[in-house]
């Protein structure tokens, strides 16, 4: 028997009551005349999030975020899909079936993402299909590719047909997209976005008939400027171990209190919305539903006490009380090591102007500038005391392929970062001040099997993911305590930014807007095409 103060989700009341559970589901739910300090709410739901982003597998994940009342997560596999296909996405399911947290999946729709990189694996609109038919892929994935719905690609339109076939909600992902071109995105089946990035695009989705997700992850967090526009859900999207530290959906719901939201609204949206929109047996305390539980102190301070899932506890006063084994996996990576030489660009003049990716800090989307560079033995050389860098991607698939080009923001004054985490085809991405420290960051990731390197002055410091080069089976503690490490490296070399290697990892995500690169070249992913580096 679970007692309490119990926040009604379906009324919005809060009113003294007894829970009673069998057989891992909410027998009956009955009002007593009791006090009671401690309040009783449904089982977080995180409606949007991928977890190899937090680099830990799915089991350590759990481990991670359970004991901060994270009782469920509808989770996209796709960045370990675009590394091993649909191997890496049973890797995801053994590995997450070990413990209690509830993972739903939604089937990948975008591997690759686009046509304009190399990924490790090519999903289908048939094994998409094959992918919704089983009973925990709950959704299609965010559909990324919105060009090609615009366009009426007729592999997209495959997939968006398979999930109304298997009437599976299809999740969106449209930044910036407005006027005539939403309207057709959202008219061709897909019910939610968790982009926005203005409260104008929030108002423009909503009233369109699009759920809308406030994202509070590690890079991008858009919650503070989008609280008060009506969204449907708080999700993470991506979270960096640092930040799991902290906490998880009850860390974003103590931020969107703060920041203004009511706190039963707060809840509701990550309760008994996305319980609802997904069709989850979870989210709402009634009989019948799954016996996933929390009781915390109050509605403002959200400390979590206990936790239940299926009518056991298990956590506790954050700490958790079942154990975790990972499952390891095998190497992800072929290709050859580096010199300095595969990361000059040439030319045959004294100087050029090129174009550069403009970092914009806490934000997915990018930027495009242009600098004057001096060309110096043929190549084209970056200007630290401007800060503008050279990055490059290394395809790791077996072709071999370097694309470079240049980037502000980073604020390096001496080496080199890299990482294998490069959404979305999760290629090896690396920024540096000369060619010699990219070279030397890129052979020791490989090396490592996977993850993150920084280098300067000979120096090495590394955080090990080897599994796809994505996850790391420590726990969140000693992933965070190394990349912390890491970090602080990377801020003496002369880096401003919060979370550089986050940042870092979305350079080449092409899907969003203004500038990024790919294995195959620099990208407009405004008009959608390359663009050369140099004007």
């Amino acid at each position: 028997m679970i007692k309490g103060n119990l926040l009604n989700v379906f009324t919005g009341e809060i009113y003294p009551a007894e829970i009673s559970t069998e057989n891992s589901l909410i027998k009956c739910v009955k009002a007593v005349k009791e006090n009671f300090k401690d309040v009783i709410l449904p089982g977080f739901i995180d409606a949007h999030v991928h977890i190899e982003s937090s680099m830990l597998s799915p089991s350590r994940f759990a481990e991670a975020v359970v004991p901060h009342g994270t009782t469920s997560v509808v989770s996209d596999p796709h960045e370990i899909a675009n590394v091993m296909g649909t191997e890496g996405i049973e890797y995801m399911v053994r590995d997450a079936a070990s413990v209690p947290l509830n993972v739903y999946l939604t089937a990948s729709s975008c591997v690759p993402a686009t046509p304009f990189e190399t990924s490790g694996a090519i999903i289908d609109a048939e094994e998409v299909d094959r992918l919704l038919d089983k009973e925990d892929v709950v959704a299609l994935g965010e559909m990324m590719n919105f060009p090609g719905v615009l366009a009426d690609d007729e592999e997209v339109l495959a997939k968006i047909s398979s999930a109304k076939k298997h009437r599976k909600p299809i999740d969106g992902h449209a930044p910036l997209l407005s006027g005539e071109a939403l309207c057709k995105y959202i008219a061709a089946g897909i019910s939610t976005d968790h982009e926005c990035t203005t409260r104008e695009e929030v108002v423009e989705k909503r009233k369109l008939g699009m759920k809308v997700m406030l994202r509070q992850g590690s890079s991008a967090r858009n919650l503070k400027d989008l609280v008060g526009t009506g969204g449907d859900f708080i999700v993470s999207d991506d979270k960096h171990p640092e930040d799991l530290i902290k906490g998880h959906v009850d860390f974003m719901l103590r931020e969107a209190i703060e920041y203004g939201l009511d706190q039963v609204e707060a809840v509701k949206m990550v309760t008994i919305n996305p319980a609802t929109h997904y069709n989850l047996n979870n989210g709402l305390i009634a009989p019948g539903r799954a016996a996933d539980i929390l009781v915390v102190d109050d509605l403002e301070k959200l400390n979590v006490k206990k936790v239940f899932i299926k009518g056991e506890l298990v956590a506790r006063d954050n700490k958790t009380l079942f154990s975790v084994k990972p499952i390891e996996l095998g190497s992800s990576f072929r290709l050859n090591l580096k010199t300095s030489v595969d990361f000059e660009i040439t030319s045959r003049n004294r100087e050029e102007t090129v174009r550069v990716i403009q970092v914009i800090e806490g934000q997915l989307i990018t930027g495009e500038s242009e600098a004057i560079l001096g060309v110096d033995e043929g190549n084209i050389q970056p200007d630290l005391e401007e800060d503008i860098l050279k990055i490059a991607v290394v395809e790791r698939y077996g072709h071999d392929r370097v694309s470079n080009g240049f980037i502000h923001g980073f604020g390096l004054e001496d080496g080199a970062i890299a990482t294998s985490v490069a959404h979305d085809s999760h290629n090896i991405v690396v920024v540096g001040t000369n060619t010699e420290d990219m070279a030397r960051a890129v052979n020791r990731l490989v090396k490592n099997n996977g993850g993150l390197v920084a280098t300067s002055d000979g120096r090495f410091n590394s955080l090990k993911l080897p599994i796809g080069g994505l996850m790391s089976s420590e726990s969140v503690k000693d992933v965070s305590i190394k990349l912390q490490i890491l970090q602080e490296r990377v801020k003496e070399m002369g880096c401003k930014l919060n979370s550089p290697f986050m940042t870092l990892s979305f350079m080449a995500l092409l899907v969003i807007p203004k500038l990024k690169i790919s294995d195959m070249g620099l990208f407009d992913g405004e008009k959608f095409e390359f663009v050369d580096v140099v004007r």
